[in-house]
């Protein structure tokens, strides 16, 4: 396997508590990693280790064959995009400034900058009149774009999609995941989506990964885990999607 990230036998505790234990996950370049559980079973700890907004108690995660540790971090993290609920943008400023902070702060030229911006609205269907908008005054689904957007702005090797869809109407959220599934494609992009919601991560991603209490309990495609659930929760936990299309 042609992985970006490598966790190996990762744990990290809150108190007495795992949040994530003995953790073992490859992020295969190119592809969309889907990392699914019930709330609370450690799917947005693994991105806030990746970021390093955490640190591991035991164990060792990679990125591009290079330790995430105190030393590496800040260089990985400009080789990263970080995609929360509701696009996380500063209500203080446009759309366009929310999107020029980051390249600013590296010093990129102001045609590169604005050259990239137009690229990005086309890419992800965001109206250029909205850019000197501020937060408020987009819709939901525009303010998840902007958050696309602004991560993608300096062209990351991986993606990280905390939930990013959950808060937005059915309808919405559809055309979301459709234009994020093509965008993705197009770009060849390296994504590790977290998600609860089983049809999700059946649409957007390439490979699911299945957790609970902290533990990968299940990896494959969703034709794997119905046909052949790994354990009782695995089949309780599909069995609660009811509104699961085929897929």
């Amino acid at each position: 396997m042609n992985a970006l990230v490598h966790f190996r036998y990762v744990s990290k505790r809150f108190g007495a508590d795992f949040a994530v234990r003995d953790v073992n996950l490859e992020i295969e370049r190119g592809k969309m990693t889907a990392l699914i559980g019930p709330s609370g079973c450690g799917k947005s700890t693994i991105l806030r280790l990746i970021v390093g907004l955490l640190t591991a108690d035991t164990g060792e995660i990679q990125f591009d064959g290079e330790k995430i540790a105190a030393e590496t971090i800040m260089k990985i993290r400009r080789r990263l995009g970080y995609v929360i609920q509701d696009g996380g943008l500063f209500p203080h400023l446009t759309a366009r400034h929310n999107l020029t902070l980051q390249p600013r702060l590296f010093r990129k030229r102001c045609d590169e900058i604005e050259k990239r911006i137009t690229e990005l609205c086309e890419l992800t269907k965001f109206p250029s009149s909205g850019l000197d908008r501020y937060p408020l005054e987009l819709s939901g689904g525009q303010r998840q774009r902007v958050g696309l957007m602004r991560a993608l702005m300096l062209s990351p090797e991986l993606l990280l999609l905390d939930e990013p869809f959950a808060a937005l109407d059915p309808l919405v959220r559809m055309n979301l995941q459709r234009d994020l599934k093509e965008i993705c494609t197009r770009l060849q992009q390296t994504v590790l989506l977290v998600t609860h919601d089983l049809a999700e991560a059946a649409f957007l991603g390439d490979e699911i990964a299945l957790m609970n209490e902290g533990q990968i309990v299940q990896r494959g495609l969703i034709a794997d885990l119905r046909a052949k659930p790994a354990n009782e929760f695995v089949r309780e936990f599909i069995s609660a999607q009811r509104g699961l299309v085929q897929l």
